[in-house]
C-alpha cells in the first residue's frame, strides 16, 4: 500500500520527506525513494527495503534541494529493486504513483514505437515517459500533465516534479486519495493526511478526478473536465480523529470511499499486470496437493468466505466448507489429511477464529491466514499469510477490509485453479485481467452516492428490510442485511432468492422494501423471476444490477442502481459498495453512532 509525500519549502526537504514517509510506514512497502532538484537537475536517492536504508543512503549521499517528492512502494511485479523503486524519472520529469495504470502496456508499445526506451518493469514509467514526450512537443508542464491524464486508465494518485522548475509540483487523483497542505510560503502534498500532520494544520482534499498545480504561494485545482474549481481549505487539529476523517463525516464513509485505492493496493501485491499472472507469497506446501478447504471466519469475514466457496468450487473444482468460527470447533468436525483451513480476520485477533485455527492445527490442517494485521496472533500462527492492504479500518462496521478480503480470495482462487489444472494460462490471464479492472470500476460505483442517499430516505422509514440474491450475490445479501442491522438498527434479513417462496414471501407487502442484488450472470433470469414474484405481491423493489439489467424492469422498480458492467467473477467486489453506502446513509438519517454502533466492538477478543 504505497505512500506519497511532496514538499515545496524554503529549506532543504530531504529530511522532512523521509519523516513524512515514516508516518506512512503502516501502509506496508518494500522500497522507498526521494527526488529533488539540484541546480534544476533531478536528483534521486532510492533504496530497497525499509526507510532506514534510504536514510542511510541520504546520509552518505545528501541532497539539499528545497523541492522534492518521496514514495514508499509495495512491489507489484518484478523484484522490489532500486531500479523499480519510485520516484520513476526521465531527464525531464520525476513521478511518484499509487495505484494501477491499466493501459500501461498499450502506452508503452506506443512510446517504444516513437523511439523511447523503458528501463523499469513499472507501469509508472509509461506515465513519466508520456509526460516527457508531451514536454518535448513544447507543452508547458501543466498542459503536458493534462494531456497525459487524458490517456490514463485505472485508479491512481500521481505527483510530478519537473527539471528546472524549483517552485512547481503537479498532482492528480483518480480513485486514490491525495491531500494538499498549506504553509507559510511552503506547500505539501500527501497520500495520507497523517503524512502532513506535523507540517500544517490547513489541508485541502482533492475530489475524485481532480488535479492540481501547486507552487509555494498558490494551488490551482482543476476537475476531470480541466475546469478550474475551488475546494475547501480545512483548519484541522494536528492529531486526533478529524484529520483522519478528512472531508468525510464519519470514518465509515471515508473507508467506503477508500476502496478503489486499497483494492488496487491489495491487487498490486498479487497480480503481475505485464504477464496477467497471480503471484502469492512463497508457500511451504503445494496448492495442488490440497484436497479440501475449510473457510473459518466471523461476521462480515464469514460472508467473504462464503463467496470464496462459490469461486473455489466452480473455478478451482476443490470442495469447500464455509464455517462460522464460533460454531466450528464445538461440532468437532472431522478434518481430511490433505485439508487446508482458510482463516479470515480483519484484526487477526478474533477469539473464536483463533480457537478454530488451533483446532485445525491440531487436526493436521495447513493454515492460510487472510488478515489486515500481519503482526497479529492469527498471522503468527499461520503457515502462510495473505495480507489485505486495507490500512487502518476505524469504523466498527467493516467495509474496505471486506472488499480487500474478496480481492485476496479471488486471487487465491485463480492461483488454486491454475495449480489444480482447472484453468490454463489463458484462463488465468483472463481472470486476472478482470480483477485488475476493479479499482477503476469501483470508482464509478461511488458516483451513485447521491442516488443512494435518496433511496436511503425511504429505507430509513421501514421496520423490516429483505435482501435477495443468488450465487455469489446470496452472501452479499447476507452482508447487506448485516450492515443495515449493525449501524441503523433496522431489522433486515438476507435470503437466497430461490428460497423466498419457501417462507419469506409471506412478509412481502408495500411496507417492506426488498433489495435485490442481480449481477449479469447465468442466474440473472432466475433472479428476475423472483423479482416478478415480489412485485406481484406489492413489494417495492430496489434492484442493483448493470444498466441492461435495470432496464429489463424499467418503470416498475421503486429504485434501480446501475453499476458498471463487469464479469460475474468479480461482481461481488463491485456490488458490495452500494449496499455499504445504502446502510451508511440510512444510519445517518436515523441518527445512530455510525462509527461505533451500540454493543459492538471492532475486534472481538473474547468468545
Amino acid at each position: 500500500m504505497c505512500g506519497i509525500i511532496g514538499i515545496i519549502a524554503k529549506n532543504a526537504v530531504a529530511t522532512e520527506l523521509v519523516e513524512g514517509l515514516r508516518r506512512l510506514e503502516y501502509r506496508g512497502y518494500d522500497s522507498a525513494g526521494v527526488a529533488t532538484l539540484i541546480d534544476g537537475r533531478i536528483e534521486r536517492r532510492r533504496a530497497e527495503g525499509k526507510l532506514a536504508n534510504l536514510a542511510a543512503r541520504l546520509e552518505r549521499e545528501p541532497v539539499h534541494g528545497t523541492i522534492g517528492i518521496g514514495h514508499t512502494r509495495w512491489a507489484t511485479h518484478g523484484l522490489p529493486t532500486e531500479g523499480n523503486a519510485h520516484p520513476i524519472a526521465t531527464d525531464r520529469v520525476a513521478v511518484v504513483h499509487n495505484g494501477i495504470i491499466e493501459n500501461f502496456q498499450a502506452l508503452k508499445r506506443e512510446l517504444v514505437g516513437l523511439g523511447y526506451q523503458f528501463h523499469t518493469q513499472t507501469d509508472t514509467e509509461a506515465v513519466a515517459i508520456l509526460t516527457t514526450h508531451h514536454l518535448a512537443q513544447g507543452m508547458a508542464p501543466a498542459d503536458a500533465v493534462a494531456r497525459t491524464l487524458e490517456r490514463l486508465e485505472g485508479a491512481f494518485a500521481l505527483v510530478f516534479l519537473f527539471a528546472g522548475e524549483h517552485d512547481l509540483l503537479i498532482c492528480a487523483r483518480r480513485g486514490s486519495p491525495l491531500a494538499i497542505g498549506y504553509g507559510d510560503g511552503e506547500m505539501f502534498v500527501g497520500s495520507d493526511a497523517l503524512a502532513l500532520a506535523p507540517l500544517t494544520r490547513r489541508i485541502t482534499y482533492l475530489d475524485e478526478g481532480d488535479w492540481a498545480v501547486v507552487t509555494s504561494r498558490e494551488v490551482a485545482i482543476f476537475d476531470r473536465d480541466n475546469q478550474r474549481v475551488a475546494r475547501a481549505v480545512r483548519e484541522t487539529a494536528l492529531s486526533g480523529a478529524l484529520i483522519g476523517k478528512g472531508n468525510y463525516r464519519h470514518f465509515m464513509q471515508k473507508e467506503i470511499f477508500e476502496q478503489p485505492a486499497v483494492i488496487g493496493d491489495t491487487l498490486q501485491a498479487l497480480i503481475n499486470p505485464a504477464s496477467q499472472t497471480i503471484h502469492l507469497p512463497q508457500l511451504p506446501f503445494a496448492l495442488g496437493d490440497i484436497g479440501k478447504i475449510t473457510t473459518i471466519a466471523c461476521g462480515t469475514a464469514h460472508h467473504a468466505g462464503m463467496i470464496a466457496k462459490y469461486w473455489l468450487e466452480k473455478i478451482a473444482r476443490v470442495p469447500v466448507e464455509a464455517d462460522i468460527a464460533s460454531e466450528f470447533r464445538y461440532r468437532a468436525p472431522a478434518m481430511p489429511r490433505d485439508g487446508a483451513a482458510l482463516v479470515i480476520s480483519q484484526s487477526g485477533e478474533t477469539a473464536d477464529t483463533l480457537a478454530a485455527l488451533r483446532y485445525c492445527r491440531e487436526a493436521g490442517q495447513k493454515i492460510i491466514a487472510i488478515v489486515n494485521q500481519p503482526e497479529s496472533t492469527i498471522a503468527r500462527e499461520a503457515d502462510i499469510v495473505l495480507p489485505t492492504l486495507a490500512g487502518p479500518e476505524i469504523g466498527v462496521a467493516s467495509t474496505k477490509a471486506f472488499t480487500t478480503q474478496l480481492a485476496v480470495l479471488a486471487a487465491f482462487t485463480i492461483a488454486m485453479a491454475r495449480a489444480r489444472g482447472t484453468i490454463d494460462a489463458a484462463g488465468e490471464a483472463a481472470l486476472a485481467g478482470q480483477l485488475a479492472e476493479i479499482p477503476s470500476r469501483a470508482s464509478e460505483v461511488l458516483h451513485h452516492d447521491e442516488r443512494l442517499q435518496e433511496i436511503a430516505a425511504e429505507i430509513a422509514l421501514a421496520r423490516d428490510v429483505l435482501y435477495l440474491g443468488r450465487g455469489t450475490a446470496y452472501p452479499l445479501a447476507l452482508e447487506g442485511a448485516l450492515k443495515l442491522k449493525e449501524i441503523s438498527y433496522i431489522h433486515a434479513e438476507g435470503y437466497a432468492a430461490g428460497e423466498m417462496k419457501h417462507g419469506p414471501i409471506a412478509l412481502i407487502d408495500d411496507s417492506v422494501p426488498v433489495i435485490v442484488l442481480a449481477p449479469p450472470d447465468d442466474l440473472f433470469e432466475k433472479t428476475l423471476s423472483n423479482v416478478e414474484e415480489v412485485m406481484a405481491r406489492g413489494g417495492r423493489v430496489v434492484m442493483i444490477s448493470d444498466a441492461a439489467g435495470v432496464a429489463r424492469l424499467d418503470g416498475r422498480l421503486a429504485f434501480g442502481i446501475a453499476v458498471p458492467h463487469c464479469a460475474p467473477f468479480v461482481a461481488p467486489l463491485l456490488y458490495a459498495i452500494p449496499i455499504q453506502l445504502l446502510a451508511y446513509h440510512v444510519a445517518v438519517l436515523k441518527g445512530t453512532d455510525v462509527d461505533q454502533p451500540r454493543n459492538l466492538a471492532k475486534s472481538v477478543t473474547v468468545e
